[in-house]
């Protein structure tokens, strides 16, 4: 069985859009995905599943939650391989960035290259943003709280119609750390 990570877009951010993590283990225990741990109360599950379309997955979970809890939320699904492939693919490795501000944006759908090139253009010194087709690895030294460059990557995505949800640093290693674990078993 293959080890997935899903990460929801837009659940329990500022009391709205409200998923008790036991109710969303709940949930993709359900829907047969097995082994469905969580980590924080931001919609990451970690699991393992037979299935082989993760595109259809993904949406089979988006529209399961929206049945249950009355809101979409959108799953964006890695393998654990693919996670593992972000720590040689990360841009920002090689310099010492605080973790809690290094933001890694995970896409539902590829960018083409030429997407790819706009999206880094939005940099605006001291925050940055490198693309690659499925990920945006993101500086935001001051927070993203009040960053332009997030509103910005966030406009951008939707005028193209691409879900991406963020997750920092720290979080991309426990999920990873938690997947290794799972894979384990």
């Amino acid at each position: 069985m293959a080890v997935i990570v899903s990460m929801l877009r837009g659940i329990n951010l500022a009391g709205h859009h409200k998923i008790k993590m036991e109710d969303l283990r709940a949930l993709y225990d359900s829907l047969g995905l097995r082994n469905a741990q969580s980590y924080i109360q931001s919609g990451n599950v970690v699991f393992q599943t037979g299935a082989k379309d993760l595109v259809q997955l993904a949406a089979s979970l988006s529209d399961a939650i929206e049945r249950r809890y009355g809101f979409r939320a959108e799953a964006v699904l890695r393998t654990h391989a693919e996670l593992r492939e972000l720590l040689n693919a990360n841009p920002l490795a090689a310099r010492e960035v605080d973790p809690a501000r290094h933001v890694v944006f995970f896409l539902s759908n590829p960018l083409e290259k030429e997407h790819c090139a706009g999206i880094r253009g939005l940099s605006v010194s001291p925050e940055e943003v490198h693309a690659d087709s499925r990920h945006l690895y993101c500086y935001f030294p001051d927070g993203m709280g009040r960053s332009k460059l997030s509103a910005a990557i966030d406009k951008n995505l939707k005028k193209l119609k691409i879900v991406g949800t963020g997750r920092n640093w720290n979080t991309v290693m426990k999920l990873l750390g938690m997947a290794e674990t799972l894979e384990k078993k």
